[in-house]
């Protein structure tokens, strides 16, 4: 009895924030910092140096750290990168331009729409990538944990990856590794590895078709989203773990004096996440051919 007073206590605590929050047309900014580590290991067939993997993992740090602006209200938000000023010569700008190409654009969400739209330049086009939320049954768990001056909750979720998407693509386990499989996370599947004779470089990476997902959400937020696709929870997603990307939310202004506009992007042809896919498949199998065709060229 004295444990259910004692949870009691606390969700009372929390709620009374929550209902100062409710009580107003409210508008929220969350700042978040996001990385993604990977594994330099296996890159270049064993066959690059050290210093030069550390040069790789250098030039690719812009792609995998960094930080976001949610901007939300109760049932909209939007998400996207914060600019940054490249240094002088650093070639930052080029890298980012290209590697923009194969990462996400800013994106909205609307939960009583049920509809999330991301904005993608793609080696030049403009396309606006329109689904549905994704389906996430998340599991509430009882532990909790202090994320700045908000009380989070945890949930937990098993969730499918795209399989374009680029920050889980990993370097093919040739020779089954059987030690690695074993140390997948519980829920977590990978592509098949079968060795194939093709020379399509999508044969030497693999995405895990399912990973496990971790998140922290604080009821003191009352809103049902967070950051990136992530949404569905009793309470704003300060914290997200999923397969090899953190996302933290370091920053939180509520009805900030300058609010930003919530609207719907509407610059690109419209089509969804498979269709998009394809688009992208078909353009990096042309380039293949095509630089592919030149480098046998001048081996014979």
């Amino acid at each position: 009895m004295k444990r259910l007073i004692s949870k009691l206590s606390i969700v009372l605590l929390l709620l009374i924030p929550a209902l100062n929050v409710n009580a107003q047309d409210f508008q929220g900014q969350a700042i978040y910092q996001t990385k993604t580590t990977v594994d330099m290991s296996n890159w270049g067939g064993g066959q690059m140096s050290e210093q030069q993997k550390k040069m790789v993992a250098e030039r690719m740090k812009s792609m995998l750290e960094k930080t976001y602006v949610l901007n939300f209200n109760r049932s909209e938000s939007t998400y996207k990168e914060e600019e940054k000023l490249d240094a002088p010569g650093s070639g930052g700008g080029r890298w980012r331009g290209m590697m923009s190409s194969f990462t996400g654009g800013p994106q909205y969400k609307n939960i009583k729409e049920d509809v999330i739209l991301q904005e993608q330049e793609f080696f030049g086009k403009s396309f606006l990538v329109k689904d549905s939320l994704p389906k996430l049954e998340w599991k509430l768990e009882n532990e909790t944990k202090q994320i700045g001056q908000y009380t989070c909750f945890k949930a937990t979720t098993t969730k499918p990856v795209d399989e374009m998407d680029f920050m889980s693509m990993r370097r093919r386990n040739r020779g089954g590794d059987q030690k690695k499989d074993s140390e997948k996370k519980e829920g977590e599947e990978t592509a098949d590895t079968t060795k194939t004779d093709s020379d399509d470089p999508f044969d030497e990476l693999e995405v895990p078709k399912f990973v496990v997902v971790t998140a922290w959400y604080t009821p003191q937020i009352p809103v049902s989203s967070g950051p990136g696709e992530y949404h569905g929870l009793p309470g704003l997603i300060l914290e997200v773990n999923a397969d090899r990307t953190v996302m933290l939310c370091t920053k939180i202004v509520m009805n900030p004096k300058e609010k930003e506009l919530i609207e719907k992007p509407e610059k690109g042809d419209v089509v969804t996440r498979q269709e998009y896919n394809k688009i992208m498949k078909d353009k990096i199998e042309e380039m293949r051919q095509m630089y592919g065709g030149r480098n046998r060229g001048r081996r014979n």
